[in-house]
């Protein structure tokens, strides 16, 4: 019996998707991805009461024997505080736990472009950001009646959803090393710290002088930099401090991806 070939199809004649249908499981899972995270209030919560509750009794009950200028400073420190949080949780807590539970493994089998998951994440992360700048935002407009130009308020909010990303690289990246249990207390462990160190609990002039000269080390030092000098607090050039966040970025979301592409 003569052997039947069978040729090769070559690949270039493999059919792609259609750029459209890549775009709506794009939408789609960023869709599901905030959904879930909106219905889980363990999650949303903390993120949006901590910083409110802090700006409330800090930034404009005990502010106001500070003078004015106390509401501003604070405002912009309890925004990168907020911010902090969805990007670091949202992302490494989250992340650990559904490698542990298989999602993760289950979403690479699914017929879905590889990064849908991930930007689902990252958008879930800048919504969230997004709605902690903008209830502080209207704590310190009708509440401390702090002056603000409309520009002022769009550089606040816009550092506040792009200032989410390195926050989401260094949660991806610890989300990679660590089970899905002890995530969320790895995660304290640098986020607190981190915040106090950088001078958004108490402002850096008031912290030992030692404290201050390593505060440049963390990001959220650079950011708060930026948000002080979208409310009009901060003078300095802005670009050493972009140039911090987005090396900080690149470096933690290469960590990030590689492990993911090792083990999963």
């Amino acid at each position: 019996m003569n052997a039947v070939t069978i040729p090769a199809t070559p690949s270039a004649a493999v059919s792609a998707m259609p750029l459209r249908r890549v775009l709506g499981a794009y939408l789609a899972e960023a869709r599901s991805e905030c959904l879930r995270y909106l219905r889980a209030p363990g999650f949303m919560l903390p993120i949006v009461l901590f910083p409110t509750l802090f700006y409330l009794m800090f930034g404009i009950a005990m502010g106001k024997s500070e003078g004015p200028d106390i509401a501003r400073y604070l405002l912009a420190s309890y925004g990168v505080f907020g911010v902090m949080s969805p990007g670091l949780f949202g992302f490494g807590a989250s992340l650990a736990i559904e490698r542990d539970g298989g999602l993760l493994t289950l979403k690479r089998a699914l017929p879905m472009p590889p990064g849908a998951y991930l930007l689902g994440k990252m958008l879930m992360a800048m919504g969230a950001a997004a709605l902690v700048i903008l209830l502080l935002l209207g704590l310190a407009l009708g509440v401390a009646h702090v002056v603000l130009a409309p520009a002022q308020v769009a550089a606040l909010l816009a550092t506040g959803v792009l200032g989410v990303l390195p926050f989401c690289a260094m949660g991806m990246f610890v989300g990679t090393l660590i089970k899905g249990q002890g995530a969320p207390g790895l995660l304290n462990l640098i986020y607190l710290p981190m915040s106090f160190l950088s001078g958004l609990w108490i402002p850096l002039p008031m912290l030992p002088k030692a404290l201050q000269q390593i505060a440049p080390v963390w990001p959220s030092y650079h950011l708060d930099r930026l948000a002080l000098a979208a409310v009009g607090m901060e003078q300095g050039a802005a670009w050493p401090h972009l140039l911090v966040l987005l090396g900080f970025s690149a470096v933690f979301l290469a960590l990030a991806t590689r492990r993911l592409r090792r083990f999963g």
